[in-house]
């Protein structure tokens, strides 16, 4: 299978899910777009790794994981996306110590906020580009164009990610529970929190 190399495009916020960001990243030789929702933590480390001029008082989770790498001279050479199952993007993280190559796995926002703090390449394989990549244009004098595709049409409904439901007080303990995993197994921790501490006041 062929690698294709990957661009970040930029960075949206969701107004309709809470705590939602679109990861948008570019076929470097295409005109194809990689939605990627992820969460406000990850949206976070990425823009600041993006603007080199914001650098935190202390060291990000990310950054900490960089400056333990380089401390034993590990380097990530490059990140690959390799797997999307059931909306859920998987990567690797390609690393090298002692040109010994060794690979991580890693979830794709975590992979993508390492990717730039060692300025290694990304990119997935054809095959996965072909399934979930989109033509992307977000013009808004345009809303009969077909291609005109905005950030809240790849979170709802592109990745068909739907917005929970905030009222949990109607639910039962064993709903809860069912949604409570739902969340975990999309990595959507901030929705996890919040039915958590549902669970802990019943």
């Amino acid at each position: 299978m062929s690698l294709v190399r990957l661009n970040i495009k930029g960075i949206s916020y969701s107004q309709t899910q809470n705590g939602a960001y679109a990861l948008i990243l570019n076929e470097v030789e295409g005109d194809r777009k990689l939605p990627i929702v992820i969460g406000a933590f990850e949206a976070q480390s990425i823009a600041i790794a993006l603007e080199k001029e914001i650098r935190p008082p202390r060291p990000l989770t990310h950054d900490l994981f960089k400056n333990f790498a380089d401390r034993f001279d590990i380097v990530v050479k490059q990140v690959i996306i390799h797997k999307l199952v059931d909306g859920v993007f998987y990567s690797s993280l390609i690393c090298e110590r002692d040109k010994i190559e060794e690979i991580i796995d890693a979830r794709t926002s975590d992979a993508i906020a390492l990717a730039l703090r060692f300025q290694a390449p990304i990119f997935t394989y054809k095959n996965i580009l072909d399934k979930a990549g989109i033509y992307l244009k977000v013009d808004p004098t345009k809303e009969n164009d077909p291609d005109n595709i905005l950030v809240e049409d790849i979170i709802n409904e592109e990745l068909e990610i739907e917005p929970l439901s905030e009222d949990y007080k109607s639910k039962t303990i064993e709903e809860l529970h069912s949604l409570l995993d739902e969340a975990v197994n999309n990595e959507d921790y901030e929705t996890a929190a919040k039915i958590r501490d549902e669970i802990s006041k019943r």
